[in-house]
């Protein structure tokens, strides 16, 4: 921070906010940026990403490394923490044995060898909660993933992919010292559907998918609010009932 930049300076949780209420395009976006100085909140951050996307599915990776701007086209369509972009591009070289469905049978000296059970062929595939292993992961989940006939489809295919990140309460911490507050468990998950402006989430609380349908508000009207994401902090169950005839 320097307080002789205050007249273009924005804090890193406002980046988003002036990006959204300003440009249409990516190109503006990149257009911009020179013209702001971004000041993290907490210096004691690692390196900080956004991902910047367009309704046509071009994407891009922005990261603040050393006070220099550093843009990134995301063909990967993947994104998580430290380290830099760049970094996890290069680790995926690591996994380019990875694919989907069931290993062959091989013969070892005559010996065959086949798969025990289906999905042999991407066994090795990191599982852990780390951001490194996510972004492997990640990756090959969307690489893999099936296209869907339409927008709602590919929403309940996301949430089906994301399910595979949920860090539950407790594993990022040592036993029996885990916050109440969840910082470091999955509090939310969220899937955009860009073209149809519809915001879908679901929560700890509450695994029910719920939606804010953009389209539906007046944002000449509609002054900025804040809202809880769950009213209600219970998972409601149906109830199924059997009777006998």
């Amino acid at each position: 921070y320097n307080a002789s930049h205050n007249d273009y300076t924005i804090a890193d949780l406002q980046l988003v906010q002036w990006i959204l209420s300003q440009f249409a395009t990516i190109d503006e976006v990149i257009a911009a940026l020179p013209s702001v100085h971004v000041v993290s909140l907490d210096p004691s951050m690692q390196t900080i990403h956004w991902r910047i996307a367009e309704p046509g599915g071009r994407q891009i990776v922005l990261e603040i490394i050393d006070g220099k701007y550093h843009i990134h086209e995301n063909e990967i369509g993947v994104l998580t923490n430290s380290p830099d972009f760049t970094w996890h591009l290069t680790n995926l070289n690591n996994y380019v044995n990875l694919y989907p469905g069931t290993a062959k049978s091989q013969k070892w000296n005559g010996v065959e060898i086949s798969s025990i059970s289906a999905g042999s062929a991407f066994h090795g595939i990191p599982g852990d909660v780390t951001s490194t292993s996510r972004f492997v992961r990640a990756a090959f989940y969307v690489a893999t993933a099936p296209q869907r006939p339409t927008a709602f489809d590919t929403v309940l295919q996301c949430f089906h992919i994301l399910n595979n990140f949920d860090v539950p309460i407790g594993v990022e911490h040592t036993l029996n010292n885990a916050p109440k507050d969840m910082p470091s468990a999955t509090q939310w998950t969220v899937v955009s559907d860009v073209d149809n402006r519809c915001i879908y989430y679901r929560t700890a609380y509450n695994s029910n998918i719920r939606c804010i349908d953009l389209r539906t508000i007046d944002f000449a009207r509609v002054r900025m609010g804040v809202f809880p994401l769950d009213s209600v902090k219970q998972q409601p169950i149906e109830m199924i009932r059997i009777v006998s005839e």
